[in-house]
């Protein structure tokens, strides 16, 4: 699995269950449902970001070893 890619992953699965919990607690009238899924919504936009920040720095980490190889050889 590439750098980066299961936060990616466990941030949309974490997102989702939040808008879920989210709409449950529209739906139930629960207030507390209804922030704790807004909160795990932000949570998982958060872990997607890492994933990504994760991904880029890996791409660049390997156009950086290709360039020196390419020098050294």
């Amino acid at each position: 699995m590439s750098e980066g890619l299961g936060d990616k992953l466990k941030g949309n699965i974490k997102e989702g269950a939040g808008k879920v919990q989210e709409e449950w607690g529209e739906a139930t009238n629960d207030p507390n449902a209804q922030a704790q899924g807004a909160q795990r919504q932000g949570e998982g936009k958060a872990d997607q970001a890492v994933g990504g920040v994760k991904q880029t720095a890996g791409d660049v980490k390997r156009d950086v070893q290709n360039t020196i190889d390419d020098v050294t050889s």
